[in-house]
């Protein structure tokens, strides 16, 4: 008998030994995984894929604006912020400088949007977003507003943003307000500029970091508009505050 109670007293021991050492070896198989996030803001892009490759991170350019103090070809930010923790293999995000502005913003607000557009691309700027939203008194098809304006100083991006004229909502009795034009995935200056100009009010802005999305989720760069309420096709009015969430 006690012969038994000896056999089952090991039989724990080694058990026990046996949890332990698995509990011990998932610890460090699962921190060994990890790596600090480098600090990469003012390296040039070779260096920065380097020092990135050297902890086994990838590198994602996913935007690019002008900076006086980061020179061009250069990280001026990025996300997750150096010193995050993180799994070998996961993706950094990087803003790269292009310099100094240099370019002078063109005026194309009253122009036909393929006009306005031609313009932009001649001036060395980008189209961005799009917003189209019925306005009285304006020919459709004509851009009733612009984001950067025309000889903006210390603007950031590279790109312009178009409020559009649509046809009016004939459907719509008089005075019954607007129909919330859908604002998702449109950068925020404009989503912002299209409510203000439909006269309604903005509301605080809630923020989603889309870094820490689930795999396979769709990504969409900081500073774009990811979810808003009332939902497009709602009817709004001036006295309606609209919400939008934006990615960051």
């Amino acid at each position: 008998m006690i012969g038994f109670f000896r056999f089952v007293l090991v039989l724990l021991l080694l058990t026990v030994v046996a949890m332990t050492s698995a509990i011990v070896t998932m610890h460090f198989a699962i921190h060994g995984a990890e790596v600090s996030i480098p600090d990469f803001k003012g390296l040039n892009m070779a260096d920065a894929g380097q020092r990135a490759s050297a902890v086994g991170l990838t590198l994602q350019v996913e935007s690019h604006l002008y900076s006086t103090d980061v020179p061009v070809g250069r990280v001026a930010s990025q996300s997750p912020e150096a010193g995050t923790l993180v799994r070998r293999g996961w993706r950094v995000w990087l803003t790269e400088s292009l310099g100094p502005q240099k370019l002078a913003i063109p005026d194309v607000k009253g122009r036909d949007q393929r006009v306005a557009t031609i313009a932009i691309r001649r001036a060395g700027f980008q189209v961005g977003t799009v917003a189209v939203m019925p306005w009285t008194g304006a020919q459709p098809g004509t851009v009733i507003a612009q984001s950067p304006d025309a000889n903006a100083a210390g603007v950031e991006s590279p790109t312009m943003n178009l409020l559009v004229a649509a046809e009016p909502d004939a459907g719509a009795p008089a005075g019954s307000g607007f129909v919330m034009p859908n604002l998702e995935g449109q950068v925020f200056t404009a989503a912002a500029l299209a409510v203000t100009r439909m006269g309604l009010k903005l509301g605080p802005t809630r923020e989603q970091d889309m870094h820490m999305a689930a795999p396979g989720a769709t990504m969409f760069p900081p500073g774009t508009v990811v979810g808003q309420t009332p939902a497009a096709g709602a009817r709004v009015d001036a006295t309606m505050m609209i919400q939008l969430t934006v990615a960051k």
